[in-house]
């Protein structure tokens, strides 16, 4: 009897033996290769955040704009991927705003007869556009100078539900704005196209009358850009702490600095896509 014990014992003995082996030489290096590969992710994000940080104070704006791509690309799950995002957006807006030539812009030779306006329609962009890419301070321009413009086809697409605006260019995310629609879902649904652009635009309340540029009552802020659907439109405020919550009458409201950049960047006729 006692040997039959002591040969249960140590069966127990030999199996728990096993166990622990098999934790130390498969389990545990599992676990630490799992570790070293997020340790190896952390840096590499690291890494590419830094690199892209050194080309955007270079004025590397091509290449940081790559390297925001990838880090959005690589680490979609990442907890600052919502700062990273941002970044990236705001590396697309400076290199808008540059004379660094891009994939969807070319150089244009000035030729005689030629003025900004003309220019702007003939590649269905807008006048602010070449001024800003071009570090132009004023309208006058010199036959045989290139103007970098661009030929991309912006759109907007507005998410009612979430308040919040993006801008596309040629299908690809440019910025997304945070803005203000309709309460009551008010705001209405469906493609309609920008039919005006106005700066300091006087406001006409449903009450009657007109409300000028400047007067505090004027809620519409310093740009508006007037839609298909007659009375709606895209614009700024005098209210900037309603932004991100539904409380207007129907119409996308954005802060003043962001329908500013928004105005210079989009032409009549571009499509806006407003989605619940």
């Amino acid at each position: 009897m006692n040997r039959r014990y002591i040969i249960i014992a140590a069966s127990s003995i030999l199996a728990i033996s096993a166990v622990f082996l098999f934790y130390r030489m498969i389990v545990k290096p599992l676990d630490l290769k799992s570790t070293a590969g997020i340790n190896i992710n952390t840096d590499e994000k690291s890494l590419l955040l830094e690199r892209a940080k050194k080309a955007l104070d270079a004025g590397d704006l091509l290449k940081a704009k790559g390297l925001y791509q990838r880090a959005v690309e690589n680490f979609p799950n990442s907890d600052d991927i919502l700062n990273i995002q941002e970044a990236l957006e705001n590396t697309n807006v400076k290199l808008l705003f540059s004379p660094i030539i891009t994939p969807d812009s070319v150089h244009y030779e000035i030729q005689k007869g030629d003025t900004l306006t003309r220019i702007a329609k003939k590649f269905n962009t807008t006048v602010e556009l070449i001024t800003k890419a071009n570090n132009l301070t004023k309208t006058t321009i010199v036959v045989g100078r290139k103007l970098k413009i661009s030929k991309a086809l912006f759109g907007i697409v507005v998410d009612r539900s979430q308040n919040i605006l993006t801008l596309k260019a040629d299908g690809n995310i440019v910025k997304t704005y945070r803005v203000s629609t309709g309460k009551n879902s008010c705001t209405p649904t469906g493609t309609l196209k920008i039919t005006n652009k106005v700066i300091d635009p006087p406001w006409y309340p449903s009450g009657g009358g007109v409300i000028a540029a400047g007067d505090p009552r004027n809620i519409l802020g310093s740009r508006w850009l007037g839609l298909s659907k007659a009375g709606y439109g895209i614009h700024g405020t005098t209210l900037p702490e309603s932004i991100g919550k539904s409380v207007t009458d129907g119409c996308i409201r954005l802060k003043n600095s962001d329908v500013e950049e928004l105005y210079a960047i989009v032409s009549e006729g571009t499509e806006v896509v407003i989605v619940e």
